[in-house]
């Protein structure tokens, strides 16, 4: 499940960069505003799932 965590917050911050670029383009701040609050968001839960797999590493070089 983790690798389609990992597909879903690179889609958000794509979605969020586009959104981003279209508020600039626009001039409309709004819309800027959520694109970087998706890039953001989307970004922060990729480092929560690479923290999540190096943890589940850490845990299998204990096992062994």
């Amino acid at each position: 499940m983790s690798l389609i965590d990992k597909v879903r917050n690179k889609l958000q911050m794509a979605k969020g960069r586009t959104k981003e670029e279209a508020g600039r383009t626009t001039r409309d701040r709004d819309l800027e505003a959520r694109g970087r609050g998706d890039r953001v968001q989307g970004g922060a839960k990729q480092v929560g799932e690479h923290l999540k797999d190096m943890g589940k590493d850490i845990r299998k070089s204990f096992k062994k």
